[in-house]
């Protein structure tokens, strides 16, 4: 397609259609396709060819509030916009909750214009946003914590080295717990202490395949051992503007959380990605402009999933599904990216479970490389 019609009219007006930076369809009075743009493609999953010969009803379920909203504009001949829709079916898949903007074609009486916007980005940035509000309140949490705790407990430890000395077998035994206990906690005062840490990130242009192998290296030294590691990467990727150390530690800690998922299978797998994709155009802390995330980097598993009841909140303090876990992990990857002015987003299935994070590209002239750049460089 990108037009089933050949004449000059339709052209141009597809034309116009095609270089939206959405997907767009044109659907005729018989409900099949009769155009469907680069973008509606890769939404419906299928060639223009293919889409050509389908009905929009082989993709959405009949009962979709969608064919009513054609209906009304082919009779008002009006145009609509509704909000928060659901498409999602079998053939597109789960959570496909859009925006709909509906127009009649004056030339071509009962065609259909449709255009899709995906909701994602922005319902993301909005919990990006909680993420940080979230982090936030830690933050004064550490400070209490560190002012409140971590004396007294430097007492409680002391006294109870004092008393081990003249206690006997059995009791020595219970101060031992108490000054383990102790370290315990202020090991945790001194985890959540990281959120207060206010101090502008210190980046540089850094090879993210690099700061991967090192982490994969980590990782099958220990608690990936047994763990099969796929890797597709973008080997003409540009260098990440970003603090190495700090994407190490994001990096460390999905894939241990990827394999304690995946921990009970008979084939566990863990599947690393990268890749150049459009990004939002965001404010950076420390930056006045607003650049591009047109990074993408995928820590993917194949285990059971995360539970719908904290799938939303999973980047939440003190929120885990680890019967021992202190909740604090995912919470500060979401702050070091969000730090960096980046994205993390989850997306998780029985048997299929993805943490994606979004980051800015290192640009030599600017410091980070902005959207409208096609110099895409190579990370040396």
């Amino acid at each position: 397609m990108n037009a089933v019609s050949t004449s000059s009219a339709k052209l141009d007006h597809y034309g116009v259609l095609n270089a939206l930076p959405h997907p767009v369809v044109v659907i005729n009075g018989e409900g099949h396709f009769d155009f469907a743009n680069s973008d509606a493609e890769q939404f419906f999953g299928a060639g223009a060819a293919y889409l050509a010969r389908r009905r929009l009803s082989d993709f959405v379920p009949a009962d979709s509030p969608l064919f009513s909203l054609m209906e009304q504009v082919r009779k008002d001949r009006s145009r609509i916009a509704e909000y928060r829709v659901d498409l999602s079916s079998p053939r597109l898949g789960a959570e496909r909750v859009v925006d709909l903007y509906v127009s009649g074609m004056p030339d071509q009486p009962g065609h259909v214009v449709l255009m899709i916007q995906l909701r994602s980005i922005a319902e993301k940035m909005d919990r990006q946003l909680t993420h940080r509000s979230a982090a936030r309140s830690v933050t004064g949490l550490a400070a209490m914590l560190a002012h409140e705790i971590r004396n007294p407990l430097s007492g409680i430890k002391g006294a109870a080295q004092l008393l081990e000395s003249a206690a006997s077998d059995e009791d020595r035994i219970l101060t031992r717990l108490i000054q383990e206990e102790s370290d315990r906690i202020v090991k945790l005062v001194d985890r959540m202490e990281v959120f207060s840490d206010q101090r502008p990130v210190e980046r540089s242009a850094v090879n993210i395949h690099s700061v991967l192998e090192h982490v994969k290296t980590l990782s099958r030294s220990g608690f990936a051992r047994d763990v099969r590691i796929l890797e597709t990467y973008d080997p003409s990727l540009p260098p990440v503007y970003a603090n190495r150390d700090q994407l190490v530690q994001v990096f460390l800690n999905l894939i241990k959380n990827a394999s304690e998922a995946v921990a009970d299978l008979d084939a566990p797998e863990i599947r690393l990605s990268t890749a150049f994709r459009p990004g939002v155009r965001l404010s950076v802390p420390g930056s006045k402009s607003r650049i591009s995330l047109p990074l993408e980097f995928t820590v993917e598993d194949n285990g059971a999933g995360i539970p719908d009841d904290i799938r939303e909140n999973i980047f939440d303090p003190f929120v885990t599904t680890k019967p021992s876990g202190s909740g604090l992990g995912l919470a500060l990857v979401a702050k070091i990216v969000g730090d960096h002015g980046g994205v993390i987003e989850c997306d998780s299935q029985p048997g299929h479970t993805s943490f994606r994070v979004l980051m800015p590209a290192w640009n030599d002239d600017l410091g980070m490389m902005t959207q409208d750049s096609g110099d895409k460089g190579r990370a040396d």
